[in-house]
């Protein structure tokens, strides 16, 4: 695995972020990869006004992984209050999937949860078609209680969320 460094994004970093995460997640390039939508959605996952929404945001940190200057990986912690947190955006460039990134930016992300946002819990949302990538998050000790939720992007999409969670005690 490469040894990336981990930091807080900035404004300065919202195209190479959204660069990265329509890689990751939409088109033929996220097809490189393993944990892609593009067989599910064909729109854009996120817009430079929502990264940067996001990042300006106290209660959120967009985490990057980068390797010698490129943005390689991405995921996104929100302080939910009540000791919750939930984990998003996750996403590691798709020529780079497998080789252990995707774990260690959420190692980075329970972290942040933990230390700056007084979180016990970590949840996260799954498209519940995604059957292999909801295995991978339970390999790495989410669980799924049972809860599903709609669908977040207006539309007539055939798929609900899968809501999984980990005790970060």
């Amino acid at each position: 695995m490469l040894t990336p460094a981990f930091r807080t994004a900035t404004t300065a970093d919202v195209p190479r972020l959204r660069a990265l995460v329509e890689r990751a997640y939409r088109g033929d390039t996220a097809r490189a990869g393993w944990t892609h939508e593009a067989d599910l959605l064909d729109d854009e996952r996120t817009s430079h006004e929502t990264l940067a929404h996001t990042i300006a945001d106290a209660a959120a940190r967009v985490i990057l992984a980068e390797a010698d200057g490129t943005l390689i990986g991405t995921v996104t912690t929100s302080n939910r209050g009540d000791g919750r947190a939930y984990l998003g955006m996750l996403c590691v460039d798709p020529a780079l999937q497998a080789a252990g990134l995707g774990r260690a930016l959420i190692t980075a992300a329970e972290r942040v949860a933990r230390d700056e946002f007084g979180a016990h819990v970590m949840e996260m949302t799954v498209i519940d078609r995604r059957a292999e990538l909801i295995a991978w998050y339970q390999r790495c000790g989410y669980a799924f209680h049972g809860e599903t939720r709609p669908f977040p992007v207006p539309g007539d999409h055939p798929f609900a969320m899968v809501v999984l969670e980990r005790d970060l005690a």
